[in-house]
């Protein structure tokens, strides 16, 4: 079921360059769309941080990614589904970077995980079928990948020409 909420956006003049002005919504959903590699942030059971790069694919208001039920990530949001995934760019002056708190949930819906299929294989080349309600390795019985979307709680944009931070949060 798709996110049809509209964030509140709220220029944050306290980290922005004076004159600046919010980054737009549509301007962040490009990036969150068009972006690659993203950059997953859980926590462990003890409360120990864990980070690690995958790739995540924006479709009807969530952020969605995929990995193995057995690595790290997998079994911190078993416990703790709040999670964060950041992207944008690693210039100083250029960019944007745009970081998604959220609440993360394994996809089962089969159309939802057929449509994030063709997006991996159209955006990245990655070929993945569509078993039991996961991710599989064509050609692969016994690799098959749970899917998560984040539901986004909060947004930041963060703009560096000029600099400008943007707070998007997300109501009923």
């Amino acid at each position: 079921m798709p996110v049809t909420n509209q964030p509140h956006a709220e220029h944050v003049p306290e980290f922005s360059e004076p004159g600046s002005t919010a980054v737009s919504w549509a301007r962040v959903e490009r990036v969150l769309r068009d972006s690659e590699m993203f950059w997953l942030s859980t926590v462990r059971g003890d409360g120990r941080p864990h980070v690690a790069p995958l790739p995540a694919m924006w479709l009807d208001g969530r952020l969605h990614f995929c990995t193995g039920a057995h690595e790290q990530k997998a079994r911190n949001l078993e416990s703790n589904p709040r999670c964060v995934l950041t992207t944008g760019s690693n210039s100083f002056r250029e960019g944007l970077d745009v970081i998604v708190e959220g609440t993360a949930a394994q996809v089962g819906d089969e159309a939802v995980l057929t449509r994030l299929a063709r997006m991996w294989r159209d955006k990245l080349d990655w070929p993945f079928e569509v078993a039991d309600g996961r991710f599989r390795d064509p050609g692969s019985d016994d690799h098959r990948a749970p899917v998560f979307g984040v539901t986004p709680a909060k947004v930041l944009a963060f703009s560096k020409n000029p600099y400008s931070q943007t707070r998007y949060t997300f109501g009923e």
